[in-house]
């Protein structure tokens, strides 16, 4: 034995070999941490997009049937139908994820 590790008393494990086990430790983790924060991402985005489906709901529901509500209504209805589907399909990729 030499005289350099009686005098320290400790064993030399390598930089390599912490990596190698850093790496591993975050393979087991990060996987179990990022599925949660996607779902959760989805259904926070889904929400959004529900809520903003429904904010001019009550000025359409106004102005429906007075004169010159037409152009207004052509873009409410299309705004509406299109924010629900992208809010609706969220939570369903957000339930996707969540069974896999």
């Amino acid at each position: 034995m030499s005289p350099k590790s009686l005098v320290y008393g400790v064993r030399y494990t390598g930089i390599g070999s912490m990596f190698a086990l850093a790496k591993k430790f975050l393979g087991h983790v990060i996987p179990g941490i990022t599925r949660p924060l996607h779902i959760l991402w989805n259904q926070v985005i889904g929400f959004l997009f529900i809520v903003l489906a429904l904010v001019p709901v009550p000025g359409a529901i106004r102005i429906f049937g007075k004169e010159g509500s037409g152009p207004r209504l052509a873009l409410t209805i299309p705004f509406v139908l299109l924010m629900g589907w992208f809010g609706v399909s969220s939570f369903w990729r957000a339930r996707k994820i969540d069974k896999s």
